[in-house]
């Protein structure tokens, strides 16, 4: 059942791959879309199985079209002029990551919003991601204690996009650092190290969050990871979770015995894993990633008329953080 309207700037390879198919599955009708080429856009809706209407302006769908909202995902330098275009319109407004490349242009854009009333939700679909939402339900539920630290680790093969540390920070990375915040709060200190080479990034962070949460973060991005990797590891007062490459969960519960534990099969966690079936095909990857789940929140906000999790105030913070850790980095 169809639950909202929404028109599309933008066709790319991670639009029609990620974005399009997610939309759909959360409930979309794809009502516009617009490129840079007519032909184009006709072919999306095609390839989409709409019936709406092909643009080659933007601008012209933005004045044509009532819709529910509208979704950007163009290339990053142009996302700042394409959302404020959407915001002056009044429509409500998903952007890609990231949204400007510095926290004061992405203030700029949240007040805008702001002003004219109109919902901004930024795509950082880590949150939304079911390994991460069950993790986020660990830490505030108490069930192992309070957090007290966490490793992460961010690894892939960015130099065809990134060639610089600033680069890799947002592009790339942006989305695990908005991940720690997300989990973690706010953060009081920051320090680092990195040894990088143009393209080649290697980096090493430590944190400290307001509620007194330690952690390192280590990102590298270079072609030695041709396989993405990541992870994050927390330890709490009584046990401690590890959430690996977005598809599974370990718990463990701090435990006593009366015996010494290696005398038998006494240890045990609880894992949390997706079911394995044909009948997923690609969805599978799209609900495991996230991409459902934040396009069914963005659909959720535009109905309901609510702040999104990941808003255009709370992506500030986010730029804020990773300014704050290129900054420490030198």
């Amino acid at each position: 059942m169809k639950t909202a309207n929404l028109c599309f700037i933008g066709a790319g390879f991670h639009a029609s791959t990620n974005i399009y198919p997610s939309a759909i599955e959360a409930g979309a009708e794809i009502q516009a879309i617009s490129t840079r080429d007519i032909n184009r856009s006709k072919d999306a809706l095609q390839r989409f199985g709409s019936k709406g209407t092909p643009y080659n302006d933007y601008k012209e769908m933005l004045n044509s079209e009532e819709c529910d909202g509208v979704v950007v995902v163009a290339q990053p330098e142009d996302h700042p002029s394409l959302v404020m275009d959407c915001i002056k319109a009044g429509k409500n407004v998903y952007v890609d990551k990231p949204l400007g490349m510095s926290a004061h242009e992405a203030d700029e854009i949240a007040k805008a919003a702001e002003e004219a009333g109109v919902i901004l939700m930024v795509g950082f679909m880590k949150r939304y991601a079911p390994c991460y939402q069950k993790l986020k339900e660990l830490i505030t539920s108490g069930t192992l204690g309070q957090a007290r630290s966490f490793q992460a680790r961010f690894a892939v093969d960015s130099t065809p996009f990134c060639k610089n540390d600033e680069q890799f920070m947002k592009l790339a990375a942006i989305h695990i650092v908005d991940l720690v915040r997300y989990l973690f709060g706010e953060v009081v200190q920051v320090s680092g190290f990195k040894s990088s080479q143009n393209e080649y990034i290697s980096q090493s962070i430590s944190l400290k969050f307001e509620n007194g949460i330690v952690g390192s973060l280590y990102f590298t991005g270079m072609n030695a990871w041709s396989r993405e990797s990541e992870n994050i590891a927390v330890t709490f007062d009584n046990g401690f979770a590890l959430a690996d490459e977005v598809n599974a969960l370990t718990i463990h519960k701090s435990q006593t015995f009366d015996d010494l534990p290696w005398k038998s099969l006494a240890e045990n966690d609880i894992v949390f894993t997706p079911s394995a079936s044909p009948m997923s095909g690609a969805y599978r990857d799209l609900y495991l990633r996230g991409f459902v789940g934040e396009m069914a929140h963005f659909i959720d906000c535009c109905k309901n008329n609510e702040e999104a999790v990941s808003s255009g105030h709370d992506n500030v913070r986010t730029m804020l953080l990773c300014d704050r850790i290129l900054t420490e980095l030198g």
